[in-house]
């Protein structure tokens, strides 16, 4: 089913765009909640003609989007959180905590536009910034340990203690199985 989205929505597409989506999400949530209408061949000519009016204000919004995003060169966040002996963070790492590490640097983002997969081991990830549909600004997130000196701990395997004649019984199984001549099985004649 086609619609005209009437809002912004991260991840399916920006107000006026005409998207396909399933007749389920469209018809129980997009447009019972006034987030799309129908694209039908009406609404398409109001679309236009509210596209051409409005040329001007949207070039206006593309404008102020970018001297937002300019804000954005050369940062870089570095996001500490809590992991385990393996470097496997507990929780993890997303867009509310990018918005908090980026109003820490004095940037105020809503969450909402930031996307971001979910980072839940240590390493290098990439926040994008969607200020509008055609300014999207990428940012660097590095996510390290809080507590480092967990990592620093070397991981031991605790080996349990077996008995003697456990261990040799479990060896001479070994041997006999190495020493055994490999015997191909006859195949049973098929009966008609």
């Amino acid at each position: 089913m086609e619609i005209i989205l009437k809002e912004d929505i991260i991840g399916l597409g920006y107000k006026n765009d005409i998207v396909n989506v399933k007749s389920g999400y469209g018809r129980n949530y997009l447009i019972p909640f006034g987030k799309a209408v129908i694209a039908s061949p009406s609404a398409r000519k109001v679309l236009a003609e509210n596209l051409r009016q409005q040329a001007g204000k949207l070039a206006a919004l593309k404008a102020a989007a970018e001297e937002k995003a300019k804000v954005f060169e050369g940062v870089a966040l570095e996001i500490a959180a809590k992991v385990s002996v393996t470097g496997q963070l507990y929780g993890s790492v997303g867009a509310a905590q990018v918005a908090e590490a980026l109003a820490a640097k004095g940037i105020e983002v809503e969450r909402k536009i930031i996307t971001m997969g979910e980072a839940k081991r240590l390493g290098d990830y990439e926040a994008t910034v969607h200020f509008h549909k055609e300014v999207e600004v990428k940012v660097p997130v590095k996510v390290v340990a809080e507590n480092p000196e967990v990592l620093a701990k070397p991981v031991v395997e605790e080996k349990k203690p077996v008995a003697p004649a456990v261990e040799a019984e479990v060896e001479e199984e070994a041997a006999v199985e190495a020493e055994a001549p490999v015997v191909a099985e006859e195949e049973a004649p098929a009966e008609a």
